[in-house]
């Protein structure tokens, strides 16, 4: 019996009386607390602070969010409300799209029917009745149809999953059922156990089971929390993050932009935010080479074959571009000649990584071969979908393939992930955690022998335990032809980023035929990982951007010195001792606009420039410069040699320069 399970009374109301206790968990399963209970059972508490706590906290206020629609707006059809991140979301069926006044109008209902501390009583329906109850909301129905399958939409797991139909009641004071809806549950006691903690954050459109091919739906977006405060410090983090928003700071720093012209999705960086995308490239590049891995190079484009052969086609299809008919010939008559063919935009390089490997004999003494390369790809996210550089059509991947014999699986592994790491602290991140995503019981779900799934899963939980990271095992998340390590990482205002993955993969080394001959003589597969290690530069660039709030450390930053002269006739000098400091190799210039001496110095350091050098009269009969830091304070009277050198110091220690202490 768990350690803090309890002796069995009749339900979960008299087993936990206290109120921080919101639902149970007997045998193993989230139960509501009014599931009636047996002496055989093992119940342990779920309570508000717990992750599966907050999770129903957010579920049911994700109900009476919908009640509270339908109050107002009687003809709004349901879609589906589960839990999220931080919050939750409802998706309705409505005529015209919500306002903000009608947000408002919710909100107060919601209040209302959190007051009125309605009670949800779980019922099991069969299909039919569920369809009779529900004949009014056509997505509900659809949903019915769907349940056990694999096609629901996401988020639908909250309603309906391969076991019993139930409904959830809402039951006013008096015992009259005021509202119902199609739920697996579980959830709060009543509605007044919400409490005050939430909001509602903002509206959206969205596709039914996020498909353009569906009804476009409105979906409104709330956040619920176990107390006022709680929701209070969320709100300033949500403040916090705004702040440092990617977008916003691309834009103010002109470091990057989607112009309409070249279509959703698609950025192009301008000289700031390219020269730092070329130091992370650069210094990731030597790093790589130094670890003993080889750059090559490969198209945008290939033919179907190739990811017919690899399985793209079959299961990415959905996220892939439309296919360009080329080759097609045809005679003066407008009769073929030659057949075409279509060709599809890459949406992962690993297939053409594969055909490097393949195109001559290898043998032990080869391996372990380490392919890298900063490959663009391309992905046909929905438009709804697309968020800056974070979820973008075109981005490129820091990718690399090696190709291990089986007994260097686990050391190779280590020295990967020991390599990510390394590089991700160079980049100032510090703070991680593991993921190993393993297989469960589901045996049709999983390809491959079980003494290849209990070997590699061993080995990377091995190499995971060796670490001293936090590791978190997930059954059930492995790709369906191996186990995966995800490295997350905490970023300055606390949020997790999933960044690094490495992929075990026997598959595609299998449907290609690839080979090695090994020590006694016979030919053997190699074994695959994947290795992504910013997963994408343009995503990790805008990572790096929110973390540092667009105050880069001194290395990264596009401009790491600027020259502010006390009056023009010092701009001369200043020019000398720029050009100093660019023969170090230091990207510097001097602002020689008409601005006076303050402004300048405060649109430059709200521009984010690490330093700027100050020179007036003293400094120029001394030889000196002075120091001005992102703090405000100032250094004086530095000789130029040793201020070049301080500076080339600190960016060679990829030091964050924001005093006079960091530039020592």
């Amino acid at each position: 019996m768990p350690e803090n399970a309890q002796p069995i009374a009749r339900d979960g109301f008299a087993l936990f009386p206290d109120r921080s206790v919101v639902a149970m968990r007997v045998n193993g399963e989230l139960k509501d607390l009014a599931t009636p209970l047996t002496d055989t059972d093992e119940v342990e508490a779920v309570t508000f602070d717990s992750p599966e706590g907050l999770s129903i906290l957010r579920h049911s206020a994700a109900h009476v969010l919908a009640q509270a629609v339908q109050r107002i707006k009687p003809q709004a059809n349901l879609g589906i409300g589960p839990p999220i991140t931080d919050g939750f979301y409802y998706d309705f069926g409505v005529d015209t799209p919500f306002t903000p006044e009608d947000v408002k109008a919710i909100s107060k209902e919601m209040q209302r029917i959190v007051r009125e501390g309605q009670r949800f009583v779980r019922r099991v329906v069969s299909d039919d009745e569920a369809r009779a109850e529900l004949a009014g909301e056509p997505f509900k129905l659809e949903l019915i149809g769907l349940k056990g399958g694999k096609e629901a939409a996401e988020g639908a797991s909250v309603e309906v999953g391969e076991g019993e139909l139930t409904i959830y009641d809402n039951v006013s004071r008096d015992g009259e059922v005021v509202w119902k809806d199609l739920c697996r549950g579980p959830h709060l006691p009543n509605t007044r156990m919400i409490g005050n903690g939430w909001d509602l954050t903002r509206i959206a459109a969205a596709y039914w089971r996020g498909s353009e091919k569906n009804p476009q739906l409105q979906r409104i977006y709330g956040t619920a929390w176990p107390s006022k405060d709680e929701l209070r410090a969320y709100q300033q983090r949500l403040e916090e993050a705004a702040r440092r928003d990617h977008r916003r700071l691309g834009k103010e720093l002109d470091l990057f932009s989607f112009p309409d012209e070249i279509g959703s999705g698609l950025s192009v960086w301008h000289p700031r935010g390219g020269i730092i995308r070329g130091e992370m490239e650069q210094h990731a590049r030597r790093r790589h080479i130094d670890a003993g891995y080889t750059y090559v190079y490969t198209p945008h484009i290939s033919k179907e074959d190739l990811f017919l052969q690899s399985n793209h086609l079959v299961t990415y299809r959905e996220g892939m571009f439309p296919p360009i008919h080329m080759d097609e010939e045809r005679d003066e008559d407008g009769a073929i000649t030659k057949q075409g063919q279509d060709y599809y935009l890459k949406p992962m390089n690993c297939p053409m990584h594969i055909l490097i490997y393949k195109e001559r004999a290898r043998s032990y003494r080869d391996l372990p071969l380490r392919l890298a390369e900063n490959g663009t790809v391309y992905r046909y996210e929905l438009s709804g979908a697309l968020h800056g550089l974070t979820r973008v059509r075109g981005f490129t991947q820091d990718d690399s393939h090696l190709f291990v014999t089986p007994d260097q699986l686990e050391a190779e592994v280590s020295k990967v992930l020991e390599f990510i790491i390394s590089m991700l602290r160079d980049f100032g991140l510090d703070d991680f955690e593991l993921e190993l995503s393993m297989r469960d019981d589901e045996k049709e779900k999983w390809i491959g022998s079980d003494e290849f799934w209990d070997y590699s899963t061993d080995a990377l939980r091995t190499v995971a335990l060796a670490s001293g990271l936090k590791l978190t095992e997930v059954p059930g998340e492995a790709a369906f032809y191996g186990p995966k390590i995800d490295l997350k990482t905490t970023d300055a205002i606390g949020r997790v980023w999933q960044l690094s993955t490495v992929q075990v993969d026997p598959n595609l080394p299998e449907r290609f035929g690839l080979e090695f001959t090994d020590k006694d003589g016979q030919k053997k597969r190699p074994i695959m990982i994947h290795r992504a290690l910013f997963g994408s530069i343009e995503r990790f660039f805008a990572i790096l951007l929110e973390h540092y709030a667009g105050d880069f450390p001194l290395w990264l930053s596009p401009v790491q010195v600027v020259g502010v002269p006390v009056a023009e006739q010092y701009a001369d000098y200043l020019d000398e001792a720029v050009a100093t400091l660019r023969a170090a190799g230091i990207r510097a210039e001097v602002d020689h606009s008409d601005d006076r001496m303050q402004k300048k110095i405060r649109n430059h350091t709200t521009g984010k420039v690490p330093l700027i050098l100050i020179a007036g009269e003293q400094d120029r009969a001394a030889g000196t410069v002075s120091f001005r830091f992102r703090d405000g304070s100032q250094e004086n009277g530095v000789p130029l040699a040793e201020a070049v050198e301080r500076v080339r110091r600190a960016v060679e220690a990829h030091a964050l320069v924001h005093t006079a202490e960091d530039l020592a």
